[in-house]
């Protein structure tokens, strides 16, 4: 199936839901996908964004700024993660514990409007990595149109180009929670130091950075422009001056820099059974 194929089923998908909620972070994917619903729905398709600290203002302000702009109704919710039974202590199923909580709460939303569906913004690359919160989707009855059309990251930045959608070229990001390995305790005050170096990283012109938390040790992934700009002696010194007065001790490169679900990587099919 081509690109111009799979966008086509994409639209067909959304046209015969009638209405829906879409779980809008303001992404790559989830942007491409409420815009999608939006051109086929009109009104009949709404955007509800989740508020809590584990995702940076800067994002929010983002999907403000974008549901503005093309004039669909943006709902914005509290769904605070640490106050989840157990989320804070990281276990394996976090995602899990987060999604059922956050589409509890959407579904909400769509109901009180009248709104017959809930769509999130998965795609087919997904299905290759330790998702627990597809769990929760498929539990909560939740649509996942861009998996459904076959549609891959780069079909979605693809297609969001042709749209002119300023996201086709953003980062890809993940909750700020993603960056701690399992078992390691989740507070208010480490999201907030990874929130800030990861910030001083954008500030510094990288543009995909992950700042992993590994208790004192911040372990950075970036991609091969984030390496040259970080090479020089002068920068890395800076650097490492910030990253000690936000609270870490010591500060690495991941030599094999960025990769999604790097977290993920010591997860043995056994504990995902657990």
């Amino acid at each position: 199936m081509d690109l111009q194929e799979k966008n086509r089923t994409l639209r067909d998908s959304l046209a015969a839901l009638g209405s829906v909620a879409v779980a809008f972070s303001g992404g790559v994917d989830s942007t491409f996908l409420l815009k999608s619903a939006h051109d086929v729905l009109g009104d009949k398709a709404i955007a509800v964004t989740a508020r809590s600290c584990s995702f940076p203002a800067r994002e929010l302000e983002e999907a403000k700024a974008f549901c503005r702009q093309e004039g669909i109704e943006h709902v914005i919710c509290d769904s605070e993660e640490l106050d989840i039974e157990g989320f804070s202590r990281n276990p394996l199923n976090r995602c899990y514990l987060c999604k059922n909580e956050l589409f509890t709460k959407i579904w909400a939303v769509a109901r009180e409007r009248g709104i017959a569906n809930l769509a999130e913004g998965s795609n087919l690359d997904d299905e290759g990595d330790y998702r627990p919160g597809l769990t929760a989707v498929k539990e909560h009855g939740v649509r996942s149109p861009l998996r459904e059309a076959g549609l891959t990251k780069n079909d979605i930045r693809a297609l969001s180009k042709e749209l002119g959608l300023k996201t086709w070229n953003k980062q890809s990001f993940a909750c700020l929670s993603s960056r701690f390995p399992y078992g390691e305790e989740i507070t208010p005050q480490r999201l907030t130091m990874v929130d800030r170096a990861e910030q001083a990283l954008l500030d510094m012109g990288l543009h995909q950075v992950r700042v992993r938390h590994h208790g004192g040790l911040a372990r950075i992934d970036t991609d091969e422009a984030g390496f040259a700009a970080l090479a020089p002696r002068d920068v890395r010194e800076r650097l490492y001056s910030l990253f000690k007065e936000i609270g870490f001790t010591y500060a690495s490169l991941d030599l094999l820099g960025y990769r999604t679900g790097s977290m993920n990587e010591g997860v043995s099919l056994k504990e995902e059974s657990k």
